[in-house]
């Protein structure tokens, strides 16, 4: 079965080159040109990764409305922005509202297809059989509890809603408990390259999921100017 993406990108020619690059390559793709035909598309055929720019027709930031929308359908669908806009605000509140990875159009499509690899390879490790690696499916810290086959996260036996991203940056920490693991370290558990700045605002968003659950959290530890660790409070 092919791997499933969507583009919603306004700008046909740009639209068309994604597209055709990423056909060639094995990949189902399906292209909209606006949200709210992406909302209906999607609505009736999710695909596992979706492709997102901004400026979406007349909505300046209808980008940031349909990622939204689609965190809001789906926590395991991959959610990449590529767009022309890339001050650190653009970043920031692409990432907080839920994107997997934020990318400026001037990257090159080599660049473009390795990073859709890797989000790619995320994903199916949460479809492999539940036999598989068994005995070390369930990783636990406290009151922490990592499934790694359901790609999920209970604190204190709640859920937490957490991206793609967001999983394997915690299991990257969780598996390592008092030790500093690098941003470079985290960037390679997570499989995507990307500045200080956006491993940062991972990591807020992902503290802040913690918070909404337990006011008393506080085991995500910054460790200035090396990274970060769990702190297990054992």
């Amino acid at each position: 079965m092919k791997k499933h993406l969507a583009i919603i990108e306004d700008e046909k020619a740009i639209r068309d080159n994604y597209a055709e690059m990423l056909r060639q390559q094995g990949y189902q793709v399906d292209c909209y040109a606006d949200r709210i035909s992406a909302q209906q598309g999607l609505n009736e055929n999710m695909p596992q990764l979706a492709i997102i720019d901004i400026g979406l027709a007349d909505e300046y930031d209808g980008g940031f409305t349909l990622c939204q929308w689609l965190r809001n359908q789906s926590m395991s669908i991959a959610i990449l922005f590529l767009t022309a806009r890339d001050s650190d605000i653009d970043i920031v509140t692409g990432l907080r509202i839920g994107a997997d990875d934020y990318l400026s159009k001037n990257i090159s499509l080599a660049h473009l297809s390795a990073r859709i690899s890797a989000l790619f390879r995320r994903i199916e490790l949460q479809n492999q059989p539940q036999q598989q690696a068994a005995a070390s499916a369930l990783l636990k810290v406290g009151d922490l509890t990592i499934d790694v086959n359901r790609i999920r996260v209970h604190w204190q036996n709640q859920l937490v809603d957490l991206t793609v991203t967001e999983f394997w940056m915690l299991h990257s920490l969780v598996r390592h408990p008092g030790h500093v693991r690098s941003r470079e370290q985290l960037m390679k558990d997570a499989q995507m390259v990307v500045d200080d700045s956006t491993i940062t605002s991972h990591i807020k968003r992902m503290r802040r999921k913690f918070e909404q659950l337990d006011g008393q959290f506080k085991q995500i530890d910054t460790v200035y100017g090396m990274g970060y660790r769990w702190n297990s409070g054992e």
